[in-house]
């Protein structure tokens, strides 16, 4: 499978990174990794960095791009360009048991064709 690993640097995306790596080594999945700046004020190169780390312990390759402007549309038109998946972290569980999720998210899933992983 061609799977896209979407992180902006916040703990469920960092958690989706371990889980998408150990089954992308599992399953021997192609990657890629697209990472952007997300509501938190994580410094986008550092994340970058912590992602080529954890691949290189994990003895995978992947490309790694950085994403600019609209963050959804960008993830949309690449993920729609020959993914199987896409991955991204997020996704909180309300008091009443809705799940609560981001507008980039929410533009993912209602605009990508490809299928959407949600890890919480």
């Amino acid at each position: 499978m061609n799977v896209l690993l979407a992180l902006d640097g916040s703990e469920l995306s960092m958690r989706a990174l371990d889980r998408t790596l150990e089954r992308a080594r599992e399953a021997g999945d192609d990657l890629t990794v697209a990472v952007y700046e997300g509501g938190e004020s994580v410094d986008v190169d550092d994340v970058v960095a912590t992602a080529t780390d954890r691949l290189s312990e994990a003895g995978m390759e992947a490309e790694v791009h950085r994403l600019e402007g609209n963050v959804g549309s960008r993830l949309v038109e690449l993920a729609d360009d020959g993914f199987d998946e896409l991955v991204m972290g997020g996704g909180t569980v309300s008091p009443m048991g809705k799940i609560r999720i981001g507008e980039t998210i929410e533009f993912v899933l209602v605009n990508a064709q490809t299928t959407l992983t949600l890890v919480r």
